[in-house]
């Protein structure tokens, strides 16, 4: 573990240097140098890399559940594809293929997290290998499957869950009896999690089963109430024990991001108008996320514990959740662009001016139209401020992958990779070109390097990089 508190070091150099505060949006130096730091204060939040505990690998401490994880895991592939910083890359990869995370079927099920995973955490973290394999970011153990064969294990999982028995279908919120409160719940983020999914596989593989699944989870989600058919809002969820009539009308940043980018990747996908359509109204509907005071135009809040200092350590995160779907919808829509940035760029310079607490004089706050650190810092904070700031460079970096461009890649000289970056163009988006991408199959294909397994993955940390970076060689 000594290789991944070298590479700390260096990014200790850079975040020194760069307060948070002092963002300049215009400048993508200083966009990236911001979201170093972020990212550094976020993953001194980790320590599962270094404990001697098998389940701690790749999992977080208290008060953070399991799925926190998944999600960090999410934001710091974000994080690389942004800033092209690979210092933490072969951390993620050794938590996303963790045993006692991908679990024997290598879906995401472990047993070792059976007591705290639900419908909507196996989401968070099959949204991170869809996105490692949107990018062909390298999976270099020969002896487990891919990022996007693991993605379609997480769907397959989610898909023999539809429940019919009561409200005509959707998942419900809990897996397990033992999460006995869940199993009486249908509610949007699971629901929404597995619609996402479905569109982001059927554009990443052709493959219409997905299309279908889609169409199906959103009709449903529609008819059920969970997304308001005047505004889309999108709510929380309904009760099993009355047939989901009784919608409950509390909403949430991150289920509408979760919606709003599904819709978006089947505008792209499908070229269909009213999938247009439906990613606009949903964007329009997470206006009610913004501007919570009106010296804080276009500032986004936890609309539902914010203000009244209810949120949770869970809901400390959903904000940085919305900001990266909101950003990558533009991706699919590149129409949503101007109403996007007109909410985030005010957000992200908000968020930064949290980031002034704590003994280190940057740690992020919750509320960032406080116009300055609340005393209530956490990792749900620095996940948050980070998604806000680098997600300003998102114009800059290659779309989500589809058919014949995703590989199974191996290498993981992320050196060579950032110096061949430059010449890769970014893969255009446009919905002409959506429906005669040739269909990546789910398969162990063709290696397009090989690497030592990922147990061995840290060792390969380039450490002379980094002394040379510290001045001590």
């Amino acid at each position: 573990m000594k290789f991944f508190a070298l590479a700390s070091l260096a990014s200790v150099a850079i975040a020194t240097k760069t307060p948070p505060s002092s963002l300049d949006t215009a400048n993508p130096d200083s966009i990236r140098d911001v979201a170093g730091t972020l990212a550094f204060d976020a993953m001194k939040y980790y320590s599962g890399n270094t404990s001697s505990v098998p389940k701690d690998l790749g999992d977080l401490q208290d008060p953070y559940y399991w799925w926190v994880a998944g999600a960090l895991w999410g934001v710091m592939l974000d994080y690389y594809h942004l800033t092209g910083d690979y210092s933490y890359n072969d951390v993620v990869i050794q938590a996303l293929l963790g045993p006692t995370n991908l679990g024997t079927g290598k879906d995401y099920m472990p047993a070792e997290h059976a007591d705290e995973e639900g419908n909507d955490d196996l989401f968070f973290w099959g949204s991170a290998v869809l996105s490692a394999a949107e990018r062909n970011f390298p999976q270099p153990n020969k002896d487990l499957p891919s990022w996007l064969d693991i993605s379609i294990n997480v769907f397959n999982e989610l898909a023999g869950r539809w429940n019919t028995t009561a409200c005509g279908g959707g998942l419900l919120w809990q897996i397990y009896p033992s999460n006995p409160n869940g199993m009486t719940y249908k509610n949007s983020v699971s629901n929404g999690g597995f619609f996402q999914l479905a569109a982001r596989l059927a554009r990443i593989t052709g493959d219409n089963k997905y299309l279908d699944w889609a169409l199906k989870i959103w009709d449903w989600s529609w008819e059920v109430g969970f997304i308001d058919h005047r505004n889309y809002h999108v709510y929380d969820g309904a009760s099993v024990e009355d047939n989901c009539q009784k919608t409950t009308y509390h909403s949430f940043t991150y289920t509408s991001g979760i919606y709003l980018y599904g819709a978006a990747v089947l505008a792209n996908y499908t070229e269909k108008p009213e999938w247009v359509d439906r990613s606009k109204r949903l964007l329009e509907g997470t206006d009610w996320f913004f501007s919570p005071f009106p010296n804080a135009t276009n500032v986004m809040y936890e609309a539902a514990c914010e203000t009244v200092n209810t949120c949770n350590d869970d809901m400390s995160t959903f904000k940085g959740y919305l900001s990266r779907f909101m950003y990558l919808s533009i991706q699919m829509q590149p129409a949503l662009k101007e109403h996007v940035h007109a909410h985030l760029l005010p957000s992200a310079k908000a968020a930064v001016q949290t980031c002034t607490g704590g003994k280190s004089g940057r740690e992020c706050g919750m509320r960032w139209y406080n116009s300055g650190f609340d005393g209530n810092p956490g990792l749900g904070q620095q996940m948050c401020a980070l998604e806000a700031v680098q997600g300003l460079l998102l114009s800059d970096a290659p779309a989500p992958l589809k058919g014949d461009d995703v590989k199974v890649v191996r290498s993981t000289d992320w050196a060579a990779m950032k110096k061949n970056e430059s010449k890769i163009q970014s893969t255009p988006t446009s919905s002409s070109e959506t429906s005669s991408a040739t269909a990546a199959q789910p398969t162990k294909s063709e290696d397009a390097a090989s690497l030592p397994r990922v147990d061995l993955v840290l060792a390969s940390v380039s450490i002379g990089s980094v002394l040379m970076f510290l001045g001590w060689a």
